[in-house]
């Protein structure tokens, strides 16, 4: 009778599944937390250092030529935050106006022929005003570069 017969000598894997077995019993929790706060961190960076959208773009300047979302209220930089659970890490911003300068906006007077307002200290009447889209949640090359250096040092640091 002929046949086949295969040997597997089970001491061989012993140091694969000692090199494995960190990957497999991670606390994603962790990883996800610090992948969150660093998001956050880069995002507070880009609205006041970077002044840029995650492409790269420069922001357009300001009619007043002050430090872009910054200067005229802390409402949007105070308002970024982050969450983090063992399947994901966001973050973003809390306040309700902030899709104004991550999208843009046009605004037109709903009643009336014009909108008036105070710029300057000069009242100005326009027929609608256009908020240039200054995107800044989103990652970067260099944001993705930061992520990609912390799951690695997490990784590296479990063997």
């Amino acid at each position: 009778m002929s046949g086949i017969s295969i040997i597997v000598d089970a001491d061989d894997f012993d140091v694969a599944f000692k090199v494995l077995k960190p990957f497999f019993e991670f606390d994603a929790g962790e990883l996800m937390t610090t992948i969150g706060a660093l998001g956050e961190s880069q995002t507070r960076r880009r609205i006041s250092e970077e002044k840029t959208s995650p492409d790269g773009e420069a922001w357009k300047p300001n009619t007043e030529g002050t430090s872009i979302l910054v200067d005229t209220g802390q409402h949007l930089l105070a308002s970024i935050a982050w969450t983090a659970s063992a399947e994901e890490a966001s973050w973003g911003s809390t306040w309700e106006f902030a899709h104004v300068h991550q999208d843009g906006l046009v605004i037109k007077p709903r009643n009336g022929q014009a909108l008036v307002f105070t710029l300057g200290g000069k009242t100005v009447r326009a027929k609608q005003v256009t908020i240039p889209a200054r995107p800044f949640v989103g990652i970067s090359e260099d944001n993705r570069s930061e992520i990609i250096d912390v799951v690695t040092d997490h990784f590296g640091g479990l063997q």
